[in-house]
């Protein structure tokens, strides 16, 4: 079985190499299964986006499955359900991706496809419109759903400035407005060569697939990629709160505190403090929130959980290329008022801070962070998603060095994180109040 283990002990084969058209290409041999997987990683996402083009990021990821010059739109899932495969993709704030696992005799295809993807794709005006449809749909139905819409409401509440407060599906008004030039524009402002990292791992032979890059994408012209100044996010100067309404049937509790990025010093012991405060996820977005994590211990879940207070707590901590949120969630159970449970996690969180973590659990969240970073880095699909992602955020060096980094947090970095970060001044809390069912109140 392929692992991180093997990925971070195999981390100096890892064959990192750039095309004269900047392309980086990074390829590992894991001959452990005759399969192969690809990823195609382009730097934009959310953050990338101006006002009036919010969500152009994820309606363009869209758009390149609907065909390219040399790819039908109804072949292009066929191409590698040909050979048993699996293909998706996803936008998020720092990066967009395409991948395609399947047998390794598929690679020349799948190579083909994101080659065609990154140069090739029509952006034909009735699909866009299609599109459109669909992608509000989609926005519709996740503020039809209250944890994800107070998400939602919480980050643009969390943030003044920085892009990273625009939703990744972007607001309503921008989806309504933007044109298919909008669209075309963005694609071809970002999806260039010298913009992106694509990522082999699997049963090949990195030479020979590297004359399959070569072929595929060394005609793939480069192209400047111009981009804006980020504005920093100010300081926070004190907490701040949000309260949502709609028609419901549960209350959702929700608090957000400025969490470091992937390069800060408290990363880290943030990481292992999220596993003291509401159990161990791992850092693989693709794969860490799928597993539910180890909560019994869990300091949250023991204060409102097994107290009858929630039924459910989460925590969230990513790595980001900047500063985001970690934000820690509670569901209420029937007749607890969020006063109530806002005021128990508020305690928790004011005693780690004052207190730190104990010994006991520093070396317990450490233990399930180590397993969750084997566990969830099982196959060649996710070995080849961190080696991309972290190359979007920082560098793809930096996955071998993950459990390493974990293992160094001590007491005191875990204790100096949680009294800078946790402060009351750092936080915004969130509540959703739903209203009877029926009443119309709180809608849009």
């Amino acid at each position: 079985m392929a692992s991180l283990e093997h990925a971070a002990a195999a981390g100096t084969r890892v064959h990192d190499e750039t095309l004269d058209n900047g392309l980086r290409v990074l390829i590992q041999e894991l001959h452990t299964a005759p399969l192969a997987s690809v990823w195609c990683w382009y730097r934009v996402g959310s953050k990338d986006e101006t006002t009036g083009q919010t969500g152009v990021s994820h309606w363009v990821e869209h758009m390149n499955f609907k065909g390219t010059t040399n790819i039908p739109r109804d072949k292009v899932k066929g191409i590698i359900e040909q050979f048993g495969g699996y293909w998706n993709g996803y936008t998020w704030i720092d990066q967009t991706t395409y991948t395609e696992t399947a047998t390794r005799d598929a690679l020349d295809r799948m190579l083909f496809i994101e080659s065609e993807r990154m140069a090739s794709c029509l952006y034909d005006p009735a699909d866009c419109e299609s599109e459109r449809t669909v992608i509000i749909s989609e926005l519709q139905g996740g503020e039809n759903d209250p944890d994800t819409l107070l998400d939602q409401e919480l980050t643009a509440v969390a943030f003044k400035s920085h892009p990273y407060r625009h939703p990744t599906i972007g607001w309503l008004s921008d989806l309504q407005t933007m044109t298919r030039d909008d669209l075309y524009a963005h694609y071809r402002r970002f999806y260039v060569p010298n913009n992106a990292t694509l990522v082999i791992v699997g049963d090949i032979d990195a030479r020979d697939a590297m004359r399959g890059v070569v072929r595929h994408f060394g005609g793939v012209r480069p192209v400047e990629v111009v981009r804006r100044p980020l504005t920093v996010e100010p300081a926070q100067l004190g907490e701040r709160r949000l309260m949502v309404s709609r028609e419901g049937t549960t209350a959702y509790l929700k608090v957000g505190v400025r969490a470091p990025a992937i390069g800060d010093a408290d990363f880290f012991p943030m990481l292992v403090l999220d596993a003291v405060l509401t159990g161990a996820k791992g850092v693989n977005l693709w794969a860490s929130f799928r597993t539910p994590p180890p909560q019994r211990s869990a300091r949250l879940y023991r204060a409102l959980v097994d107290a009858g207070l929630a039924s459910s707590v989460s925590g969230g901590l990513v790595p980001t290329a900047e500063p985001f949120l970690y934000t820690m969630s509670a569901t209420a159970t029937a007749g607890t008022p969020l006063a109530s449970l806002e005021a128990v996690l508020v305690e928790e969180l004011d005693r780690v801070r004052t207190h730190g973590i104990t010994p006991g659990e520093l070396e317990k969240a450490i233990h399930q962070l180590r397993a969750r970073l084997v566990f969830e880095n099982d196959s060649i699909t996710h070995i080849a998603h961190q080696l991309g992602y972290f190359e979007t955020i920082a560098s793809w060096r930096g996955v071998a060095s993950l459990q390493a980094r974990i293992e160094a947090v001590t007491l005191e970095s875990v204790a100096a994180a949680a009294a800078g970060r946790l402060a009351a001044v750092n936080r915004t809390i969130g509540w959703f109040e739903p209203r009877p069912v029926g009443s119309g109140e709180g809608a849009p």
